[in-house]
């Protein structure tokens, strides 16, 4: 067991356990781009909201979801209030018995999480039967835990490097097209075609997507409709709803309230 303090450092793949579960408090962290040689991830947090960039997408994390890594997968890992932040890792080996390589957000119910908190606990030794009968149970719920499809593919071109990392770190957001178009020198036309090319979206589409995604962050993390609203630049709460529900299927309270 490991309850990790704000600057530890911690290198999984530097351990023998076949199975390593840390915790902890943590506040405005950036892991920067990393991979894990032998060890598969489980990243989640029960409370707060993290934001997991890979080479060329990126998946929120609000606390009813959870992201499977495989090892040698590229990612990294935001997020700036406090996070309750629960990590397992997995030999690659025995992870392969139950999951495929592939990066996956799965839905965490009620359960898993209480599973996922108690493994985060359990000291670094050898598995007893009741541990082992517990990973059982996990994996079963692993199995059947549905996949979320928010995800959003990340442009590579070096013209945007640098607001793409602005628009990652939140310090800043996409702004309109034309905006856009002044503040990198590319013309629209250029711009649309390299966002469809690389992220499958034009870039008003791709802009909407992001807005959702930081949308559910700030709700998570406790901000009004009026407040989200006035951070993403909505014209108004009702348009940001209308937003919302048009692309969940409910509206900002209702889809928080039915992944408690």
């Amino acid at each position: 067991m490991a309850i990790l303090k704000q600057n530890d450092e911690f290198n999984a793949d530097a351990l023998k356990e076949k199975i390593i579960g840390i915790a902890s408090d943590m506040v405005m962290h950036d892991s920067g781009f990393h991979d894990h040689k032998i060890k598969a991830q489980l990243l989640y947090a029960p409370s707060g909201c993290m934001t997991v960039t890979t080479s060329d997408r990126q998946f929120v994390l609000p606390p009813f979801r959870m992201l499977w890594i495989p090892a040698n997968e590229i990612h990294r890992v935001n997020f700036r209030n406090i996070v309750a932040y629960r990590s397992v890792y997995f030999d690659n080996d025995y992870a392969k018995k139950y999951m495929d390589s592939s990066l996956k957000v799965l839905h965490v119910n009620s359960l898993l999480k209480e599973i996922i908190e108690r493994i985060c606990f359990w000291e670094w030794t050898a598995l007893n039967t009741a541990q082992k009968s517990l990973l059982n149970v996990f994996w079963d719920e692993i199995k059947q835990a549905p996949e979320e499809k928010l995800k959003l593919r990340m442009p590579t071109d070096r013209r945007f490097k640098r607001i793409v990392e602005e628009w990652t770190t939140r310090t800043s957001i996409p702004p309109m097209l034309k905006n856009l178009a002044e503040e990198t020198g590319a013309v629209e036309k250029t711009i649309t075609r390299i966002f469809k090319k690389e992220t499958g979206l034009s870039y008003q589409e791709w802009r909407q997507q992001w807005r959702l995604q930081r949308s559910i962050e700030l709700l998570v993390d406790g901000n009004s409709i009026g407040e989200v609203s006035h951070i993403l630049d909505f014209s108004s709460d009702s348009a940001f709803i209308e937003f919302f529900k048009k692309h969940t299927g409910a509206t900002p309270l209702q889809y928080l309230m039915k992944n408690e």
